[in-house]
């Protein structure tokens, strides 16, 4: 499954020296170039990390992740700014930011501090679904101490509807996270982890028809 990222950058050339980068490692980047484009698609899509520019058109950086924090966007965030001040350090971190690099960015560096970020993101690796153990690292679900015979695809579908938090997943979404771009998406193939899934989790997992698929608590 994709690591998907939402790069926030004014300066044009820097976003492409970054997004081609980042792409170049296996992520799937968005990029933006300010921050109202930003926050339409943190309502259309879900991300594993924010790489938001400070100094932007409109409102700043801090602006916009203290607003996502307030609504309950979690989503890990590293600021990337030209300001060195211990001010602007503090108000980046008060505004909900989870990493501060000041540019020039080093690309090695910002690379570590990224799976730095997500591997502490991951440490709660273990989430219960009633009589079920979901291990979010291993990518296995488990009953007691017996693990459930489910494909990978499956649990990464699971843990897909899961952090949308009962939004509606689309179909679309679900192949664009599900397959990586040298593999064939299936329909036929989505419908019987869905199948499987409702095996085990039958109240969680809706169908909105002709839509896509959404996890209910």
């Amino acid at each position: 499954m994709s690591i998907k990222i939402l790069l926030l950058e004014d300066d044009k050339l820097f976003n492409e020296t970054l997004q081609d980068f980042l792409e170049e490692e296996g992520f799937v980047v968005d990029s933006v170039f300010d921050p109202y484009s930003a926050l339409d698609l943190t309502y259309e899509r879900n991300y594993e990390l924010y790489l938001f520019d400070v100094n932007l058109p409109y409102e700043s950086g801090f602006e916009l992740l203290d607003k996502l924090r307030s609504s309950g966007d979690m989503t890990p965030a590293i600021f990337l700014t030209s300001r060195d001040d211990k001010e602007s350090l503090k108000d980046g971190f008060s505004s909900g930011a989870d990493d501060y690099m000041k540019k020039p960015i080093d690309l090695d560096e910002l690379l570590c501090r990224i799976y730095a970020l997500l591997r502490r993101q991951i440490r709660e690796e273990k989430v219960a679904i009633g009589e079920y153990m979901l291990d979010i690292v291993a990518k296995k679900i488990y009953l007691g101490s017996n693990e459930i015979d489910i494909s990978l695809k499956a649990v990464e579908l699971l843990m897909i509807l899961m952090e949308s938090k009962g939004k509606v997943v689309s179909i679309e979404s679900i192949k664009d996270r599900l397959w990586s771009v040298s593999q064939s998406a299936s329909d036929g193939s989505l419908r019987v982890y869905v199948t499987h899934l409702k095996r085990y989790f039958p109240r969680h997992i809706s169908n909105v028809r002709g839509v896509g698929y959404r996890w209910d608590e």
